[in-house]
């Protein structure tokens, strides 16, 4: 990590899927910047664990993405406790495994519902708390949300989805005035435990870690401290000129 600036002191975060991997390592970097941040997960043990290390800079909110009611009751509690919102990072997600054709509908149904739904649903209701102050919102999608793979049809679909949706988003926070800019992030291949999820899915997980990194020009996978950096420079007012943008931060796989 770089040495701290502050760039995000007296800012309010809420990033969903906080509890681990990237959003675990975006929730660090912005406290470590200044901010405050709401870690939102569906699994309560880790989110308190992790909320716990930092005292009073970060508290935590159980949040299920897949659900409006969730959403609403979540950003209550930040207007309640906070009064307004300046960042949100809609990172939670799940891959599974399976070509088009192997593929179980409601597999594909579920990824959708977390994955793009559980976008949109952070999209939509967090222009009450933002709307007024101006505000960054950043949505990760993937090097899969530009590049297809044959194996991961539902995971491709609803990061594609991401994709447009940030930019159909950012268009019309623009047009209305909000102040609020939305962007994507696409990573590569990142370790984090997701990464491990995935390979258990498969019979020769050794087979597939050696063939992602061979499709990464740059000889390696990423690091969720990585995907931290980039995620820190879209929360911060750094990056006060961009909006709708694809921010492709994946070694290179998808040249």
């Amino acid at each position: 990590m770089n040495d701290v600036t502050g760039r995000l002191a007296g800012k309010i975060a809420l990033v969903t899927g906080a509890a681990s991997g990237l959003g675990e390592a975006i929730t660090r970097r912005f406290i470590a910047e200044g901010a405050a941040v709401v870690i939102a997960d569906i699994d309560a043990a880790a989110g308190r664990a992790l909320a716990q290390e930092f005292g009073s800079a970060a508290r935590f909110q159980l949040l299920d993405v897949t659900r409006e009611p969730s959403w609403l009751e979540a950003l209550g509690a930040v207007k309640t406790g906070f009064g307004g919102l300046d960042i949100l990072v809609n990172n939670a997600g799940i891959t599974t495994v399976g070509s088009v054709e192997s593929l179980a509908v409601e597999q594909f149904r579920t990824m959708l519902e977390i994955d793009l739904v559980g976008v949109f649903l952070g999209c939509k209701h967090a222009i009450d708390l933002m709307k007024n102050r101006g505000g960054s919102i950043i949505n990760m999608s993937s090097m899969c949300g530009i590049r297809a793979q044959s194996d991961l049809a539902g995971y491709n679909a609803a990061k594609a989805g991401v994709t447009h949706l940030t930019k159909s988003a950012a268009l019309h926070y623009a047009r209305s005035g909000y102040g609020i800019r939305c962007n994507s992030i696409h990573p590569g291949a990142i370790r984090t435990a997701m990464l491990e999820k995935v390979m258990a899915q498969v019979d020769d997980p050794q087979a597939l870690y050696e063939g992602w990194v061979a499709t990464h020009p740059i000889g390696r996978l990423g690091m969720p401290e990585e995907i931290a950096a980039i995620a820190l420079y879209l929360a911060s007012d750094e990056s006060a000129f961009a909006t709708g943008g694809e921010f492709v931060v994946d070694g290179g796989s998808s040249l």
